[in-house]
């Protein structure tokens, strides 16, 4: 069954690798490719594709933004595959029906297994106009209950290991990536921000530290004075890794540690 496929992307190689990826498997039509969320709307009511691999950070309109506008296209709603760097957003989404959502790199094997669920999906032909506003209402920060994830994804090379929150040491950010470390290993995740990444965190148990750091303070075995009113903590790993804890900050600690 022939998928007419829409690609969007920001980014050139991402969306130039994907186009090469999509080529190799046999059902997929390409009808276009867009680089914004505006082009890409244009693009999508004026080809009517039945699938759309979207990204979600793009300029002008993101895109969910983009895919609540064209499920207003009644009868001609495409299904939905996110394809993002970022992860914080993948448990929201699997939590409702979404059609798929791949993380870039995108694994070849993860992208032919989307295809064939969207292949089943047309065959049984289900209405993704009410799944796709599912989904934006779970994803709508007015309707969302605050929630704490228990896992998150840690870049392992091409792939992301999902490691329990209770492991993590510490969090920093070293020239724009996120690094969780915990007491096996340190890796990239997919938040953009240390704030983004406090939200998905359990604030009884992490603490802003330091403007650079996120302390996991049921793991600090130290606390030792340094320069200028400022301190270090030192965790309870085999390493004693120590990182800073600032004078602002302190005041906080100094409440949840009572010392």
């Amino acid at each position: 069954m022939p998928i007419k496929t829409v690609i969007v992307d920001d980014e050139p190689l991402a969306l130039e690798e994907l186009a090469y990826q999509l080529s190799a498997i046999d059902e997929i039509v390409l009808a276009g490719e867009a680089t914004n969320g505006p082009e890409a709307i244009a693009l999508i009511l004026r080809t009517h594709p039945d699938l759309v691999f979207i990204d979600i950070q793009m300029p002008g309109k993101d895109g969910f933004q983009v895919a609540k506008e064209i499920a207003g296209d009644a009868g001609n709603t495409p299904h939905i595959v996110f394809v993002t760097a970022y992860n914080q957003y993948a448990l929201r989404a699997f939590e409702v029906d979404a059609v798929d959502y791949l993380l870039k790199p995108i694994d070849e094997n993860l992208l032919a297994r989307a295809v064939q669920r969207v292949e089943k999906r047309m065959e049984n032909t289900p209405d993704i106009r009410g799944q796709l506003e599912t989904l934006f209402r779970a994803l709508d920060p007015n309707t969302l209950t605050p929630r704490r994830a228990n896992r998150i994804a840690v870049r392992k090379g091409a792939r992301f290991a999902l490691i329990d929150t209770h492991e993590i040491l510490y969090a920093c950010i070293a020239e724009g990536v996120v690094f969780v470390v915990t007491e096996a290993f340190e890796g990239m995740t997919g938040y953009r921000t240390l704030e983004e990444l406090e939200l998905d965190l359990d604030p009884q148990v992490f603490c802003r530290v330091h403007r650079g750091y996120i302390a996991n303070i049921d793991r600090v075995s130290e606390i030792v004075p340094w320069f200028s009113g400022t301190y270090r903590l030192v965790m309870n790993d085999t390493q004693k890794r120590e990182i800073p804890l600032s004078r602002a900050q302190s005041k906080k600690l100094r409440k949840l540690l009572r010392w």
